[in-house]
């Protein structure tokens, strides 16, 4: 027992130590590098229009969708790709361009979560709130959030890209 952990901990310690290999786990995603934005099309979309025709009041319960109100974080600063058993975790870390953003999530711009060339594109979005004001302190204007992807999510993905409105972040497999 000693002589295989002995080797199995010689073995992780060898590959690990491999730098800038393929081998390497911790290299499968790089850093996140800073890109110029695609064009954000805004969507118009009107609360007080109701979606769907109105029914009695238990039909109602049941079949109520919840919108999401976020808008794009004004600068994506950090993304990062953590390989984890059974796929990935995309964190990604913004500013807002309001005091205290909340509700951030990664918003697909692909269709159903598709990668298109092999590029899977994300929005980082967050809702504000009512009555937010702006200041120089940055700290009140951090967004972080994760999402978990899949191995069967990442089959066809050789870059991940979370857009801001200023700018946009990349990261590609080696």
């Amino acid at each position: 027992m000693r002589l295989l952990t002995t080797s199995v901990l010689i073995a992780t310690l060898g590959l690990s130590a491999c730098g800038e290999s393929r081998l390497n786990p911790v290299n499968w995603f790089g850093n996140g590098r800073s890109q110029p934005p695609a064009k954000i099309t805004p969507v118009e979309t009107n609360p007080l229009i109701p979606t769907e025709e109105r029914g009695n009041l238990f039909s109602t319960f049941g079949r109520r969708e919840v919108v999401y109100t976020g808008t794009p974080v004004d600068q994506v600063t950090e993304l990062v790709v953590e390989k984890v058993p059974g796929g990935a975790i995309v964190r990604a870390s913004g500013l807002s361009a309001y005091d205290g953003p909340f509700g951030v999530q990664l918003t697909p711009i692909n269709e159903d979560a598709e990668p298109v060339d092999g590029v899977l594109t994300y929005r980082l979005e967050a809702e504000r709130p009512r009555n937010a004001g702006r200041t120089t302190a940055s700290q009140v204007r951090v967004v972080n959030v994760a999402i978990k992807l899949t191995d069967r999510e990442l089959a066809g993905v050789r870059t991940i890209r979370v857009e801001g409105v200023r700018n946009a972040q990349t990261s590609a497999r080696r």
